[in-house]
């Protein structure tokens, strides 16, 4: 059912407590593809009732981002939903979630601040205030539903490892599931954003995962240096590809290593066609 009100969805929850019934929730923003498909799929997998949030959060984007033209699907998310028998799709306005005519400030409205060392690094160091706005939300989604069990794509792991800190700093009583990347026949990450991108675009953006693919070889290979193994990425890079990062840093803490090892993820952002993608890779494989 699509439900685009708090006290909705709390009163849909508070039946299904009263049943002894566990709940999952899929936090998006929207613009469903089978990355969210996975994540949706796990959670019916692990819990008895599902919750899918489809919200652009206008609070995570900077003034000079995306907000206004990020892909809003609605009614083919619902779809998509209703297909795969998520129970609710929570899709509110700013108002519902923020309050009606707040302004969208720290100067006003309550924030989630997580720390310094980990936002100041990565995406953090280009998008200022995004992390603040996704545990913002993400908080906020987890009151709301109050949900046994939270899925999150690796994709975006700074977001995960993030989110996993709020969430045993403030004592929230969820479990974080982490889903896999889930990728297109190219290699390509499944992204809202891909969307923007033309057929060459989308050819020039393999670049990502190809880098991250010769990285975890190498490093298969016994090379260790983090210098060393960054310089390699440098050869599949040309005139299409705006390299904003490349890192590779401890995958539970986001510490920076200057040796790699079996607990290293590298992580890259680049933009091409003037979109902004982001990737990541385990070196060593979990088991």
């Amino acid at each position: 059912m699509l439900l685009h009100t708090i006290e909705e969805v709390r009163a849909e929850v508070k039946k299904w407590r009263k049943e002894g019934l566990t709940v999952g929730i899929v936090p998006t923003m929207g613009a469903l593809h089978a990355g969210h498909l996975s994540l949706i799929k796990k959670a019916k997998q692990t819990c008895d009732k599902v919750v899918v949030s489809d919200f652009v959060n206008p609070i995570q984007f900077g003034p000079s981002e995306d907000f206004d033209k990020y892909p809003r699907t609605l009614d083919e998310d619902v779809k998509l939903c209703n297909s795969e028998g998520v129970d609710i799709v929570f899709a509110p306005s700013a108002d519902e979630m923020y309050g009606e005519g707040q302004r969208l400030s720290n100067d006003t409205l309550t924030y989630v601040c997580p720390p310094f060392f980990y936002v100041n690094t990565l995406c953090g160091k280009s998008r200022t205030g995004h992390f603040d706005g996704v545990c913002t939300v993400v908080l906020k989604l987890f009151n709301i539903v109050q949900p046994d069990y939270g899925f999150f794509g690796q994709k975006d792991a700074q977001q995960v490892i993030i989110i996993k800190k709020m969430v045993k700093d403030l004592n929230v009583p969820i479990t974080i599931v982490q889903c896999p990347i889930v990728r297109e026949e190219s290699g390509l990450a499944l992204s809202s954003r891909n969307k923007y991108l033309s057929e060459e675009g989308k050819k020039d953006a393999l670049v990502l995962s190809k880098i991250l693919n010769n990285l975890k070889t190498c490093y298969s290979k016994g090379i260790k240096d983090v210098n060393a193994l960054k310089e390699t990425a440098y050869s599949f890079l040309n005139e299409k590809h705006d390299l904003e990062y490349l890192e590779i840093v401890d995958k539970d803490t986001l510490e920076d290593k200057k040796q790699a090892d079996d607990n290293s993820i590298a992580l890259i952002a680049c933009r091409v066609e003037g979109v902004r993608l982001i990737d990541n890779i385990y070196l060593k494989e979990e088991v």
